[in-house]
């Protein structure tokens, strides 16, 4: 008997079971077991409790850390323990401020080139003796050069980091600024025509990157304000491209003192973007010393040696929000960049010598949307809810669009400023909902990747929509073409509706916070390995997750 209860004894404190072992010794005692020299070979409970923390404390080092395996080296090693100290160390600095300063003025005056020729283009078909098809040509080539050029960009951006792809496009930018002012002449349209292909490829260097800058300087609660505020500065180049330009360049007949307006417009240009150059040079590094953020701080400071540029596009192209989100996207900002290029001719189609205020009523449709843009921001970084913001602004900038169509030609100017303001409120607001949108849904893939996809389309768009409303405007007046526009617009909100909200990037920063809630989904196929799904960075997937908050 006394041998049987010992061998009970010795199975329950396999089985870990305390309270059991404890009751087990006072049934022996109370037998007279304890004479029993067997019984000396029966741990204590004390012992066997330092046996289980042993065990514990191996597991503990054999099993790496949740954290740890949300490192791209897997949380292994001693190097892995290394990279997690230092990684995970998260610090925002005022240089910050600095870097998003310089380059939301070189990005607007960038956006001032563009758009120099289309608001007064009566005046450039005057002067160099062209149609008002080539003029437009000005503006469109912007559109055009960005599509071919943006695989070389964002590859670049991948490769080379940040400070190299910004003062690319800043020299670009100066140097284009420069070669305008040697084409004031009206033989030498040409000159000009490959000026303004010089600043179109600096472009491609600057508009993917206001994610960029975002998510590599600032932290998770003011990362979409600053995407914002990179967005407004080449919104802010267009507001003063639609001001300054009628203001300095105002119709005459005299050919000479066209041409010396036009040079001040220039030279003064050239040297805005030369100083700006020499700020970018100083101030603009790649990424500060320590990640602003966890989401940056579980990705690798320079891609790994597996990386696949190619991969990373397959990996994009696979992710069914992410491709509804460039359709949607490509529709709105490429209707934008059609009523931009377009505004003069619909004014003046409507409203006989206002040059002057079809520049001034542009100016109200981009400060409207600057303002737009600074809210938006402000709300993503205390809502998070990506999807539905997105989506009422959608169907807000489609009403903006419908009511500014049929408000056009009511003989009321002052009508023409209000609901062209509401339309650039919330049509210029959503261009930086799209790129945060598009970083969340892509995480870990690169935000230059994902911005640069979506101003892609945009381009494609604001091509095909501005050779066919300006046909439209030019052989049927203005509401045809307008009415073009809402169509899409309308074929855009369905789209929206359609993708499927998974922040990605929020959530990896809500678990560094402690939040259960969290996961980084990915839309890879089930059969496809890790490594393809995260292009060589290994993100540990958790059970639950959170797909959109709110209030």
């Amino acid at each position: 008997m006394v041998a049987g209860e010992l061998v009970q004894e010795h199975l329950r404190a396999d089985t870990g079971a305390p309270d059991d072992i404890t009751v087990g010794r006072k049934t022996l005692e109370l037998e007279g077991a304890a004479a029993d020299p067997s019984y000396e070979a029966v741990p204590s409970y004390e012992a066997i409790c330092n046996q289980q923390e042993q065990e514990q404390e191996r597991e503990k080092e054999v099993q790496p850390d949740e954290k740890e395996a949300m490192l791209p080296s897997g949380g292994s090693g001693e190097e892995a323990e290394e990279k997690e100290g230092k990684m995970l160390e998260t610090r925002l600095y005022l240089r910050r401020f600095a870097v998003l300063f310089v380059f939301s003025l070189y990005s607007s005056v960038n956006a001032f080139q563009w758009i120099q020729y289309s608001i007064i283009t009566n005046v450039f078909m005057q002067y160099y003796g062209v149609s008002s098809d080539k003029v437009d040509w000005l503006s469109i080539v912007y559109m055009v050069a960005y599509v071919p050029l943006i695989f070389p960009a964002t590859w670049l951006l991948d490769r080379k980091g940040l400070r190299l792809t910004a003062l690319l496009g800043a020299g670009l930018n100066c140097a284009g600024a420069w070669l305008k002012c040697a084409s004031v002449s009206p033989e030498l349209f040409g000159v000009t025509v490959t000026a303004q292909v010089i600043c179109s490829v600096a472009q491609v260097f600057i508009l993917g990157l206001p994610s960029r800058v975002a998510s590599v300087w600032f932290g998770p609660r003011e990362v979409s304000t600053a995407c914002a505020t990179a967005v407004l500065g080449n919104q802010l180049g267009t507001a003063i491209g639609f001001l300054l330009p009628p203001v300095l360049v105002p119709t005459t007949d005299d050919v000479e003192l066209t041409g010396h307006n036009i040079s001040i417009m220039f030279y003064g240009t050239a040297a805005v973007s030369t100083v700006l150059f020499i700020l970018a040079v100083i101030v603009i590094r790649d990424h500060p010393p320590l990640p602003p953020s966890h989401a940056q701080a579980v990705l690798p400071d320079c891609p790994p040696e597996d990386y696949s540029y190619k991969q990373s596009i397959v990996n994009l192209a696979k992710n069914k929000a992410f491709v509804l989100l460039l359709i949607s996207y490509g529709i709105m900002t490429g209707s934008f960049y059609s009523v931009s290029t377009l505004l003069n001719q619909m004014i003046l189609a409507c409203y006989e010598n206002q040059e002057l205020n079809a520049g001034r009523i542009g100016l109200t449709l981009v400060v409207a949307g600057m303002v737009g843009s600074i809210l938006c921001g402000f709300w993503l970084d205390h809502t998070k809810a990506y999807k539905i913001t997105t989506l009422i602004v959608y169907i807000l900038s489609f009403l903006g669009m419908v009511v500014f169509t049929f408000t056009l030609d009511l003989n009321n100017i002052y009508l023409v400023f209000f609901t062209a303001g509401v339309l650039g409120f919330f049509m210029t607001g959503y261009l930086p909902l799209g790129f945060e949108f598009g970083v969340e849904v892509t995480y870990p893939e690169s935000e230059g990747t994902s911005s640069g996809l979506l101003n892609a389309f945009a381009q494609i768009f604001g091509i095909i929509f501005t050779l066919i409303q300006g046909k439209m405007t030019t052989h049927n007046g203005p509401l045809s073409g307008n009415l073009f526009l809402c169509a899409w617009i309308f074929l855009g909100i369905l789209l929206t509706a359609l993708i499927k909200s998974e922040l990605k990037r929020h959530n990896v920063n809500m678990e560094a916070n402690g939040n259960p809630l969290l996961t980084l989904p990915t839309e890879c196929p089930e059969d496809c390995p890790l490594e393809q799904k995260t292009n060589g960075v290994k993100l540990e997937p958790s059970v639950s997750f959170s797909r959109e908050t709110s209030l």
